[in-house]
């Protein structure tokens, strides 16, 4: 799996790691950055489906 290094805003990921660890959704917060990736592609496929343009396959 490729590895990616990216800047982010402390406030975001103050906020992410809110939601990672025992007792919450993720168990990483790499689980969670590449869980939000997939919904926001899903998520962009269903808005080119609705303006006609080719989804990705």
């Amino acid at each position: 799996m490729p590895k990616i290094s990216l800047d982010m805003p402390t406030e975001l990921l103050d906020d992410l790691k809110c939601h990672v660890g025992d007792n919450h959704k993720f168990v990483s917060l790499a689980d969670a950055i590449r869980t939000a990736c997939r919904k926001m592609l899903d998520h962009l496929d269903e808005v080119d489906a609705k303006h006609g343009r080719r989804v990705r396959t």
